[in-house]
């Protein structure tokens, strides 16, 4: 589907399904240099089973066109926007790394709008190590190879995937590799980095919110995560064992069966 945000042609994957308005929509935001791909499994069940789905690709990333955004705060506003383009009144938002964080921000600025947060390995607070910065700054491949191999707990570092014959690892290395990194995975990275509401926002947060957390995580440690769900006064946590940071491709299935519980209990079909 292809929507007209600020402007500019955006891209959204809607899970195999035509977008419905009439039904409970869900935003899938993805993590820094990715795009909706990550999203395959989890976007087809919700578009089968009653809701509409937008997992989007944001500006600069996958499909999507003009320039990334450059603070987390400008991708929240755009999330707002892209709800507006749609003529949509609500929606519910699950967020990936980075995607938590402009979700945590995108509902600390619109309570109203936003009806329950999903944060998957995130936190309130992502710092970047600085040879990461300065690799994708120079657009070397080594920064992708370093988060590939940090991303990924046991399952994704064997390469049991439940597809057979796929990678993990390979296959992020190859959304990655598709962009030009300084003007893609360094401007994510810095807008991680310098983002510093997370916290404020997660304390003034009303509505229910869900935390999947993996165990093994190296990019957002389960301590972080764990401070982040504390934080947030309406917040279920679960946590999966022998998981990294990618859960919703190394634990697909645990992953989606969390978040259907969820949202399905929190964001109900309409009668």
């Amino acid at each position: 589907m292809k929507l007209t945000v600020n402007n500019e042609e955006v891209f959204a994957s809607t899970g195999g399904r035509s977008y419905d308005k009439e039904k409970p929509l869900i935003i899938f935001l993805h993590g820094s240099g990715f795009d909706h791909t990550v999203w395959m499994l989890q976007t087809r069940y919700f578009a089968f089973h009653g809701y509409s789905v937008l997992a989007l690709d944001l500006p600069g990333h996958g499909l999507s066109k003009g320039k990334c955004l450059t603070s987390i705060e400008d991708m929240a506003e755009w999330i707002k926007n892209v709800i507006d383009a749609i003529n949509c009144k609500e929606a519910s938002l699950v967020g990936h790394s980075q995607g938590c964080l402009i979700s945590l921000e995108c509902a600390f600025r619109y309570p109203k709008v936003i009806k329950t947060l999903s944060l998957l390995g995130g936190s309130g607070s992502m710092p970047v190590n600085p040879i990461l910065l300065d690799l994708a700054e120079n657009n070397n491949h080594k920064v992708v190879d370093l988060m590939m191999d940090w991303c990924h707990g046991p399952a994704g570092q064997f390469g049991t995937h439940p597809i057979p014959g796929m990678s993990h690892i390979n296959i992020g290395s190859a959304i990655m590799a598709n962009k030009f990194l300084k003007d893609t995975l360094c401007v994510d990275l810095n807008a991680c980095n310098n983002y510093v509401n997370g916290f404020q926002a997660a304390e003034n947060l009303t509505l229910p919110v869900l935390t999947i957390l993996g165990d093994q995580d190296k990019m957002c440690s389960l301590k972080v995560g764990k401070k982040l769900s504390t934080t947030i006064k309406n917040s279920d946590m679960y946590i999966i064992k022998n998981c990294g940071h990618m859960m919703h491709l190394e634990e697909a299935d645990k992953t989606l069966s969390i978040l259907k519980k969820f949202i399905k209990n929190n964001y109900p079909l309409k009668d």
